[in-house]
């Protein structure tokens, strides 16, 4: 390891060199369900990281160049409307994937952590990073999972609260999805995800409330 590239909530990214990453949890894990993913979703065009290893906690991938979409809004070289038209297109084209050997034809990947901390905007487009959350299930789940966590942006006091609202809205306006009928179950993703923040579960609430208000203003 070279140098420290970046830290997460629950991992570091280390550069190994000029073409590879190292992300390694923190607390450990094993990350060979989340290179699975990565593999499969790429295999159907998904915009992924290549994976080169994944050994326990520790997961080689590709280095991309570019900034994260968090950061392209900040910098104000993307503006609010676009990056919210990407990311709903992001989860439209992920739910295309077909889970294989699904009893339920509705039955879909989801990423289920799909933000603009994790889009990377790259030369050749965006590329979605961070599936360790990934699984399968219904769309409406992870839509609803993307619009909370932007909506615990807009409730809380910080640097992009004031625009994650408009932002919430222009995405709920691009999907066809109707997450209403999982946001109860997103929201209790959140709550016992280890992760998320102490002041974050304790406006659960009124995130849920700003969802549901944009999701109605739309369908």
């Amino acid at each position: 390891m070279t140098a420290l590239l970046a830290s997460g909530r629950d991992a570091d990214v280390y550069a190994l060199d000029e073409r590879r990453v190292l992300r390694r949890y923190r607390r450990g894990g094993d990350v060979t369900a989340e290179a699975a993913m990565m593999r499969y979703v790429s295999d159907h065009g998904y915009p992924v990281p290549r994976v080169y290893k994944a050994d326990g906690a520790d997961l080689v991938m590709e280095r991309l160049e570019g900034p994260t979409m968090l950061e392209a809004l900040g910098k104000g070289t993307l503006d609010l409307h676009s990056g919210a038209t990407v990311l709903a297109d992001l989860l439209e084209r992920l739910h295309k994937v077909r889970v294989r050997a699904a009893t339920d034809p509705g039955t879909r990947i989801l990423h289920l952590d799909l933000h603009p901390e994790n889009v990377v905007m790259t030369e050749g487009g965006p590329v979605v990073i961070d599936w360790r959350n990934s699984t399968e299930g219904p769309p409406e789940l992870d839509v609803a999972m993307t619009a909370l966590i932007i909506a615990a942006v807009a409730v809380l006091p910080g640097r992009f609260a004031d625009r994650a609202e408009p932002f919430l809205a222009t995405l709920l306006s691009c999907t066809r999805d109707n997450p209403l009928s999982q946001l109860e179950a997103a929201a209790h993703r959140r709550l016992a995800d280890p992760n998320v923040t102490a002041e974050e579960k304790a406006h659960i609430q009124e995130a849920k409330l700003l969802v549901t208000t944009s999701v109605r203003a739309h369908f």
